[in-house]
């Protein structure tokens, strides 16, 4: 993957939902210009949601999302629903396709409640509008479209590119703490799990951000950080590090250095930190048979000393002196309710957009359950939480 390619966590995730025959598939077509879904007069044709990432004129690179009716029946039926409102949870920028001559249908208001309660914005687009004769005046939430005949289709565009100016912001995952020229010295282990002959989505993120930042930076791996900081010229304005190497980079990192972790960082970018933060107050707090969540975003070959399954529950251990009990979830495997946890413990969520990371950390606090991710549990378990915070003061204060 080149440093110049948006990672789709990073695109505006774009989703049309709506009852089956309302039309939502050939509207995706009308508008993304392309045989996106497949288009059929039989009601239920999408099954299951249809994802593609693109660049969709005016706004730049998208995530672009079908999804099967709210209305399908039986068992398969309900759970095709289930997926289309699992999608809600990815959701940056909802569609609501109503078939105009229908009207809107009980869930249909349902949907817009969920749009509504969730802060999403939205449209709601009354396709096949080709097929009226007489229109009723609509709200400014909702405009009338034709993906037969093309009508409104341009105006449904510049109202999602209105939408994602609007969401778009100056995150940094980086930047924010340099000036310009700073040095920055990454460490990033190369183990079994990398990616071969490449780095891993963070770490090039990362990169791309300093760069933007005008300033440089350093890559080694642990073994080879103290030489690397004894030959540089300029002392580092931070050290970043993964976070399985955590313990022993802070042995290194002189204290005048800042210290902190991808995992840190991407839980900053995505908004989570402070309630990640609170949540490492509950490792010490767990017991003998405590069920614990241990949750990844993306799926991938578990190997001999993964992470997830066999170092995070080792650490744990020798941090609490207690064995729970633990569940092991990835992909879109998140429950809808983590009821029942003493913990979840949660990746980085490299692989997940902002507005899904946010769901599974609502989901997790709506339950009553403490949520940690890798990088701040890690921190907490070798005694460098508040040394890896460092950098951000209103956060640290958190720990007081």
């Amino acid at each position: 993957m080149s440093l110049n390619d948006t990672v789709s966590a990073e695109r505006p995730h774009i989703a049309f939902f709506g009852m089956r025959n309302a039309g939502k598939s050939s509207l995706v077509n009308a508008v993304t210009g392309q045989q996106l879904a497949v288009v059929s007069d039989v009601k239920g044709t999408t099954t299951d949601p249809v994802r593609k990432a693109m660049e969709l004129l005016p706004i730049g690179p998208v995530v672009i999302i079908d999804t099967p009716g709210l209305d399908d029946e039986g068992e398969l039926g309900e759970l095709r629903v289930q997926k289309a409102r699992e999608i809600l949870a990815k959701t940056d920028i909802a569609v609501l396709v109503v078939d105009a001559k229908e009207g809107l249908s009980v869930l249909d208001k349902e949907l817009l409640g969920l749009f509504k309660e969730r802060g999403l914005p939205y449209c709601a687009a009354y396709n096949k509008a080709d097929l009226l004769g007489e229109r009723r005046e609509l709200g400014a939430d909702s405009l009338y479209v034709s993906a037969k005949t093309g009508e409104g289709v341009t105006a449904l565009k510049e109202k999602l590119g209105a939408f994602a100016g609007k969401a778009g912001n100056e995150r940094r995952i980086v930047a924010d703490l340099l000036g310009p020229g700073d040095l920055v010295v990454l460490v990033t282990p190369i183990d079994a799990a990398a990616p071969k002959g490449r780095m891993i989505l963070p770490q090039q993120q990362t990169m791309r951000d300093i760069l933007d930042a005008h300033c440089a930076f350093v890559t080694c791996q642990t073994g080879e950080l103290a030489a690397t900081l004894k030959m540089l010229a300029k002392k580092p304005r931070i050290v970043i590090t993964d976070s399985q190497a955590f313990e022993k980079v802070a042995e290194v990192t002189p204290p005048d250095i800042l210290l902190t972790s991808f995992s840190i960082l991407f839980a900053r970018y995505k908004g989570s930190l402070p309630t990640l933060v609170q949540g490492a107050v509950q490792l010490s707090k767990l017991k003998d048979g405590d069920p614990v969540l241990i949750s990844e975003g993306c799926t991938h070959h578990r190997q001999c000393g993964d992470i997830g399954t066999v170092k995070l529950p080792g650490w744990i251990e020798t941090y609490t002196g207690v064995k729970p009990r633990y569940t092991f979830t990835s992909g879109g495997e998140f429950p809808e309710s983590p009821e029942g946890y003493k913990l979840v413990v949660h990746c980085g969520g490299c692989m997940l957009n902002e507005a899904e990371m946010k769901s599974r950390v609502a989901r997790a606090k709506k339950a009553g359950v403490p949520i940690v991710n890798y990088g701040v549990a890690i921190a907490q378990m070798h005694g460098i939480l508040r040394r890896s915070l460092e950098a951000f003061p209103d956060i640290l204060e958190l720990l007081a």
